[in-house]
């Protein structure tokens, strides 16, 4: 399936079918989610898979009876990962297993070390959540070219959800995503014309 075509046919499904997506179709879903760009290629991100129904069923209540939640395949919870610095660590090391040289990767490092403590514990949050947005859009767009659906989700209590799954603190339920076959049709597609969004200056 081209991109195009996968742009334009994904949409956010309101019912999956109950049927289960193969594992081998969920990992390659959690490559392409892998693969998502990220400031500094810091990832600030952990994927929380929820398969088990009784599980679904009791985080249901906390996204406000939303169908998605209890007829997927798999819930996909995004968390944003708010150790910053424990991830610094991470990628300075993956960055000494490739081969990076000191004179590239050490300035590299002390960059992102000066960056991460530079911000307030809420601007972390703040700042890894919308990190976590460029790996949901290699979801949706990933299940879609996959063969399955999803559906994009912020309507939901994060402080429930964390309680529900026993995350740690560093860990911020951010946005979820829900994954099946689709059991509703999708309605037709609306979008602003590019005229509507573009600012054109002529100055510029």
């Amino acid at each position: 399936m081209e991109f195009k075509q996968i742009v334009a046919e994904r949409y956010a499904t309101k019912r999956f079918d109950g049927r289960k997506i193969p594992d081998s179709k969920i990992g390659e879903l959690l490559d392409l989610i892998r693969m998502a760009p990220s400031s500094f290629n810091l990832q600030p991100w952990k994927i929380q898979i929820v398969t088990n129904p009784g599980v679904k069923e009791k985080l249901a209540p906390a996204a406000y009876g939303q169908t998605q939640i209890p007829t997927s395949s798999h819930l996909l919870v995004f968390l944003a990962d708010t150790d910053l610095h424990g991830l610094v660590d991470q990628l300075d090391a993956q960055m000494k297993a490739a081969g990076v040289h000191p004179d590239r990767r050490d300035p590299y490092v002390k960059m992102m070390r000066g960056f991460v403590s530079s911000m307030t514990p809420d601007q972390k949050r703040t700042w890894a959540q919308r990190q976590v947005y460029l790996a949901l859009g290699n979801a949706l767009n990933g299940a879609k070219s996959l063969g399955f659906d999803s559906c994009p989700m912020e309507g939901f209590d994060a402080v429930a959800f964390s309680k529900i799954l026993d995350l740690p603190e560093h860990l911020v339920p951010t946005v979820l995503c829900p994954v099946g076959y689709a059991a509703d049709t999708a309605l037709p597609k609306v979008r602003f014309a590019e005229k509507d969004i573009l600012r054109v200056l002529s100055a510029y």
